[in-house]
């Protein structure tokens, strides 16, 4: 008897799903993206130019099998469920599934659900549905622009200069970068001084003088301060007003990753991996069930099923006073709202009840998506703020605090939420004067802007309207991987190839590569998706534009020279040079090609640690093809050999070397885990 068959992308989602739908249900995998763009055509683009923009999709490398035996499935099927993710990603994998399997519209429907547990994956086949080709469009509409100006703008900057690719997206956050860095570098600091009376309980800073805002910008200017203050301050006036501390929304993937970068030090890759792992799945002993709603969102709206089950376990667990209101995000011209925030898939799977089956850092990230939820729909905290003036021969000193009144939300998140909140003393009690004989003064210096970190920098691409909740993680990782950027105490900084690549983009392309070129754009793509926007006119307005300032590049943009070494050729005195070639960087002489020699580098092997078995050292190696793994330097003599980078560390039930493994810590040869 033939059966439904369900297509999910990822394979830890089919034993899960498959379990909840039952014995009619087969559910398979598609592994990802099984097409892309061909690299045929004209400059490789893999669309045809002349033909309204019309796509040539090719199998990726290796998928072939995979289209095969999933045609095989669907020709025995009984009704094809394409079930990928509530993204518009997702739908163009649908797309390619309906296409490459050559299903008619009575063979197939489209299931969306954004969570995997047994409730959410019923419901969504209760309410089938076709594939929306407006979200279709929109996709590959990105990935059509993505494609030209990658390989366009990449070409151009691997013939030109030092640099490695340039793109859409990426080179929009270089840019930012750069600017960032500009600013700093012509930032002139300014000295100014502080002072400071301190008291038994408490602080307070010298702000004016009878009423003034007072600027204190050098020693001899604190001096004739100093002189003119006594022991007593007077104590001029005592403010006390209750303020709320609002609690925050829910989180969407760029608050996630701030969080998580912020509280963790985790990377958004990193980040976005352990999310992908919660969202998919996690056995629980009895089952396997997905942790957390998709977790690729920019919305922070929550189901109303979600609200009202968070509501009853705040009353049931905290009482009352604690059940809050539902929060309303700021609604920007760029958020998608297509499915929920990031959440846990059930308010009583509490972080503690799941602990065990989770990894440590799965565990963080569990813990800070589920009490960021539930304290978004608990109650504002309040506070009592004390604010007191201290009068010092007409100089206003002034020292704020608060006292917490009411925790509220703070009650779950005080552990995630900082605080600089100052407990002050009954100021009643000293009758009106309070005495020091300590004054302490402080010379500064004003500080320019700060350089962006992966969470400020994401933040601000997120209000800029740059990029994607599912580009972000990439992005940033790009901009690591070619170089163009170095992290110093967590810090972007751009290279020289980093600047580099930014002024030549700049000087040529200034008009298509910035920040509201980029975000109109994202706009069009999302008219595109709602029916709102011609895509086929998107692309030939964008194309008309950038093909001509491409050929004016390649034809005036002047070529870098090659960064000399200090050193001189042995074989005819010039100057030896860097170049860069198939495997990277070289020295060669810069009288190439009259001259064709090549320094050779000794091989230095990276020492990872101590080998177990032997005097020797385990050393980072490579495969014929280029593949990295560890083994002894004493081969052939001893003769250990791992895939995974040993942390040096030795496990304690065996004695072979632990390694890490994805964002784990286990044994080579055990079931050891750290």
């Amino acid at each position: 008897m033939s059966k439904n068959l369900v297509i999910v992308e990822s394979p830890t989602k089919t034993k899960a799903i498959e379990k909840y739908l039952g014995n009619d249900y087969k559910v398979v995998s598609s592994k990802g993206h099984i097409r892309d763009l061909a690299t045929s055509g004209k400059f490789g683009f893999g669309v045809d130019l002349e033909n309204h923009f019309e796509p040539n999709y090719v199998p990726i490398k290796g998928k072939k099998k995979d289209i095969t035996a999933l045609k095989k499935d669907a020709e025995k099927a009984k009704m094809v469920y394409l079930a990928t993710d509530p993204d518009r990603e997702g739908e163009a994998i649908s797309w390619h599934l309906k296409d490459a399997l050559q299903l008619k519209d009575e063979e197939y429907e489209r299931v969306v659900f954004n969570e995997i547990t047994e409730g959410a994956v019923k419901e969504a086949f209760k309410h089938p549905r076709k594939i929306d080709d407006s979200l279709v469009r929109s996709q590959e509409t990105r990935r059509i622009l993505d494609r030209i100006i990658g390989f366009r703008l990449s070409k151009l900057m691997q013939s030109k200069t030092g640099g490695k690719s340039a793109g859409r997206v990426q080179s929009v956050a270089l840019k930012l970068i750069v600017d960032r860095e500009r600013e700093i570098l012509a930032f002139v600091p300014e000295e100014y001084w502080n002072v400071i009376a301190k008291f038994e309980d408490f602080d307070a800073n010298l702000e004016k003088y009878k009423g003034k805002k007072l600027e204190i910008h050098n020693e001899d200017e604190v001096k004739d301060i100093l002189s003119k203050l006594g022991e007593d301050f007077k104590i001029a006036s005592v403010e006390k007003k209750e303020k709320t501390k609002k609690g925050f929304l829910p989180f969407t993937t760029s608050t996630l990753q701030q969080a998580c970068i912020n509280k963790f030090n985790f990377n958004s890759s990193k980040t976005m991996r352990i999310a992908q792992k919660l969202y998919e799945g996690v056995d629980l002993g009895s089952e396997t069930l997905g942790l957390i709603t998709y977790m690729r969102t920019d919305s922070t709206r929550l189901s109303p099923v979600f609200i009202n089950d968070t509501f009853k376990y705040i009353e049931e667990n905290f009482g009352k006073k604690y059940v809050g209101v539902v929060k309303k995000g700021k609604k920007t011209e760029n958020v998608q709202d297509a499915h929920e925030a990031i959440r846990p898939t059930s308010i009583k799977r509490t972080p503690e009840s799941v602990k065990e089956y989770l990894t440590k850092d799965e565990y963080k990230v569990y813990s800070i998506i589920y009490v960021r939820a539930l304290a978004s729909l608990m109650s504002d905290a309040k506070t009592l703020a004390t604010t007191a003036i201290l009068d010092n021969n007409g100089y206003e000193f002034k020292v704020t605090g608060s006292i917490l009144t009411f925790d509220g939300y703070l009650k779950v998140y005080k552990d995630f939420s900082k605080t600089d909140d100052v407990i002050l003393p009954d100021f009643d009690k000293f009758n009106g004067v309070v005495s020091t004989k300590n004054i302490e003064t402080e010379q500064k210096f004003t500080k320019p802007v700060s350089r962006y970190t992966e969470a400020t920098l994401i933040q601000e691409m997120e209000e800029l309207g740059i990029g994607r909740p599912s580009t972000y993680a990439k992005t940033m990782e790009t901009l690591k991987m070619r170089d163009y950027v170095k992290i110093e105490d967590k810090k972007f900084v751009p290279t020289e190839i980093g600047i580099e690549t930014t002024d030549k983009l700049q000087e040529y392309f200034s008009n298509i590569i910035n920040v509201e070129y980029t975000a109109n754009m994202e706009t069009d793509l999302d008219l595109i998706a709602e029916e709102n926007k011609d895509n086929i006119k998107i692309l030939k307005d964008f194309y008309n534009e950038f093909e001509p300032l491409v050929e004016s590049a390649f034809t005036k943009m002047e070529k870098a020279a090659p960064k000399e070494t200090g050193e001189t050729c042995p074989n005819c005195n010039s100057p030896l040079v860097v170049r860069k070639g198939k495997f990277g960087e070289f020295v060669a002489c810069s009288n190439y090609p009259e001259c064709k020699y090549i320094k050779k580098e000794e091989k230095v092997k990276t020492i990872i640690c101590k080998c177990p078995k032997c005097d020797g050292n385990i050393v980072e190696k490579k495969t014929r093809r280029g593949k990295i793994f560890y083994g002894c330097d004493k081969y052939p003599k001893c003769d250990i050999a791992l895939w995974d980078k040993p942390t040096g560390d030795i496990c304690p039930e065996c004695g072979s070397l632990l390694v890490e493994k994805k964002d784990e810590i286990k044994c080579s040869s055990c079931n050891y885990e750290k």
